[in-house]
């Protein structure tokens, strides 16, 4: 469930009917839809028929499908809990035209102020993905006067109106309600799940979203968190059309406090009062420092920094730079990015921007600039810093520098003219420039990475996101692998740890990771075997469909190979260039790495060897793992019906 914080006071998009473009967002990890082809035809057809759907206008709600096979569309449509038939019917329509303008890929979201709709060339009604991004802090929004009260009494509010939500049958799964903030003003809250959610589905979508709605804009005087499957809303105003709870904020021991404290001001002498008022002041400075967000300071990253780098810190607190850890001023990537101009972007990650730059020496580099705002993005820049900056090996990216100034955090690597795989095998005219020798060379340097990695390097490192757009090319087509923010290091003894917060890539994800958090050196042989299966048969997992049993890619190679059909899965641009054997055997190792069991997948050394000699027999791979995981940037993950099988995205979650 992508979510985005709307900042309540930007000027909104207003189209015919009056209801207000809050949000789009067209899924960028997929595929685009081909002009004029089935899925388009059907994807118009499905639009068409949401808002003529009566079971859209009749009740605000409506999930249904058009076409069959891989072309078959999935549509949703949502309508504002408290609108009636006639403006719930308008705000589907102008939807419905919207999301065709603005989106050409083959799943897309849009939100307007009173509804949304949504498809996708997936079913979406048995699973629930939440995952999002926080945008930059709006400025217009007005400050409350007393934050800390403010909060207390919103997240009462809140919390009251999603129970109200998720647990009563009769709310259909929309409520409102209202509380008291201060004498004059009062706090409105709306809270909406779609309705093909579970109770505790619901709650769960609202407890991610007010968190992230707590992070934006607790202190302000309004915020709205959308997301796929709930929204959450609050106003210093009423802005819905129904009646809901009415509360009492109940009051606390610190209201009480304050009584007690008019009481004892009657009684006795000033000069107690004043000692009275200075403990008073004292005590709460000492709160509100505590209940500050976890800012971390410049000072506290580099001493973080500096034990597991090896490295010095000056009298004035800053690192020493250093062959492992080198440093560089942030004027110097400035020139270098031409101040960070949109013209040399790379592209965008979940917790920064990736820019082209060129050093005074003529040297050109790639700058990752870590989002000021994103936290996540910090432990990502310390992570990367501490695993890469003891990393040397010819298939992994080098780290040439850094640079800590202020708020801004930067990465120096070294410039990939060929950029990254995905670029290449998902690419109709750039895959025609690969041939098989190329692919082979690609798929054995993959593996001489990881096998560094895991094995070979001072540290075993799991690496945690292996996918094609972290496999980066040079010049001369050598793989370098990238993007260790979400690495972990093991001890020497280590096998496997667990995580609460599950992160990774749409596709690539080994089961047990993605559904119980447990993760070893066996969860990166799974992502390379996923990337082998598409390095074949140039399709990628993420985005295939077929109807029948193989509804994956995976699953589709393993049927193929068991009906001896293996040269169907092989794209046909390879075949001419091709060993068939090799390229078989090829399969044959991508379908034993993403075996369901752990223990049933080869290590990378073992994959290693089997790639570098033709006459070693290769047992018979059991059937793969259902693909589980839809990400679209970091953040959070669960599931309603784990037997379904078309869960797929990059996702950061907390378990």
């Amino acid at each position: 469930m992508a979510f985005f914080i709307v900042p309540l006071l930007m000027r909104p998009h207003i189209l015919a009917g009056g209801d207000s473009l809050l949000s789009t967002f067209c899924e960028d990890n997929i595929e685009n839809y081909a002009l004029n082809s089935p899925f388009e035809n059907n994807l118009k057809l499905l639009l068409k028929s949401l808002p003529a759907s009566a079971s859209t206008w009749a009740t605000g709600f409506n999930n249904t499908f058009v076409g069959e096979g891989r072309d078959r569309v999935y549509g949703q449509a949502l309508c504002r809990g408290d609108v009636n038939s006639t403006v719930c019917r308008i705000c589907i329509e102008n939807a419905s035209q919207e999301i065709l303008k603005q989106c050409k890929t083959e799943a897309a979201i849009i939100w307007f102020d009173r509804c949304q709709v949504r498809y996708s060339f997936q079913n979406f009604s048995f699973f629930m993905v939440y995952t999002g991004k926080y945008p930059n802090q709006t400025k217009l929004e007005k400050n409350v006067s007393n934050p800390v009260h403010f909060v207390q009494v919103l997240t009462y509010l809140m919390k009251n109106i999603a129970n109200e939500t998720a647990f009563d049958p009769s709310t259909r799964m929309f409520a409102t309600g209202e509380i008291k903030f201060s004498r004059k003003k009062t706090i409105y809250g709306l809270v909406q799940c779609t309705r093909d959610m579970a109770q505790q589905d619901c709650y769960s979508c609202f407890d991610y979203a007010f968190k992230d709605l707590q992070a934006c804009c607790s202190s302000r005087e309004g915020g709205f968190v959308v997301s796929r499957n709930c929204n959450v809303r609050f106003q210093l105003y009423r802005f819905y059309n129904v009646s809901g709870l009415v509360l009492t904020y109940p009051a606390s021991n610190e209201d009480k406090w304050k009584i007690w404290m008019v009481v004892i001001v009657s009684c006795i002498p000033l000069s107690v009062l004043a000692i009275i008022v200075g403990f008073w002041a004292s005590y709460h400075g000492r709160k509100k420092r505590t209940e500050r967000d976890d800012d971390r300071s410049q000072n506290a990253l580099v001493h973080e920094l500096a034990w597991p780098t090896g490295v010095d810190i000056t009298e004035e607190g800053e690192l020493v730079s250093s062959e492992e850890l080198p440093f560089m001023k942030l004027s110097t990537l400035m020139a270098a990015t031409d101040n960070f101009s949109d013209s040399n972007k790379l592209g965008i990650g979940g917790f920064g921007t990736v820019y082209k730059g060129v050093l005074a020496d003529g040297n050109t580099v790639a700058v990752k600039r870590l989002s000021r705002k994103s936290w996540q993005g910090l432990e990502e820049f310390k992570n990367e810093l501490m695993v890469i900056a003891k990393l040397q090996h010819r298939n992994l990216v080098k780290l040439l520098g850094c640079a800590m100034e202020g708020h801004e955090k930067l990465l120096v690597y070294e410039f990939m003219p060929n950029r990254s795989l995905d670029l290449f095998i998902f690419d109709s005219i750039k895959r025609s420039q690969l041939d098989w020798k190329t692919c082979y060379d690609i798929i054995v340097g993959i593996a001489r990475g990881l096998l560094y990695l895991h094995e070979e390097s001072r540290l075993k490192i799991i690496h945690r996101d292996l996918k094609p757009n972290n496999v980066l090319l040079d010049h001369e087509m050598v793989v370098k692998i990238s993007d260790f923010g979400m690495a972990r290091i093991f001890g020497e003894d280590q096998n496997t740890a667990n995580t609460r917060r599950v992160v990774g890539t749409y596709g690539y994800m080994a089961p047990e990771y993605a559904m119980e958090g447990l993760f070893s050196v066996k969860s990166d042989v799974f992502s390379f075997g996923v990337i082998l299966l598409e390095i074949i048969s140039g399709r990628k997992n993420s985005g295939f469909y077929l109807t029948g049993q193989a509804q994956t890619l995976l699953a589709y190679a393993w049927k193929l190979w068991n009906e001896g059909k293996e040269m169907e899965f092989v794209d046909p641009l390879l075949i001419e260039s091709c060993m068939i054997t090799q390229i078989l055997k090829c399969m044959h190792i991508g379908l034993l790495c993403v075996q369901e069991d752990p223990a049933d997948r080869p290590t990378i050394s073992k994959v290693v060897v089997l790639l570098g000699k033709e006459s070693i027999p290769l047992p018979k791979p059991k059937q793969p793992a259902l693909s589980v995981g839809r990400v679209i940037q970091t953040d959070r993950f669960f599931i309603a019906n784990p037997s379904v099988n078309d869960l797929t995205g990059s996702i950061l979650a907390p378990r």
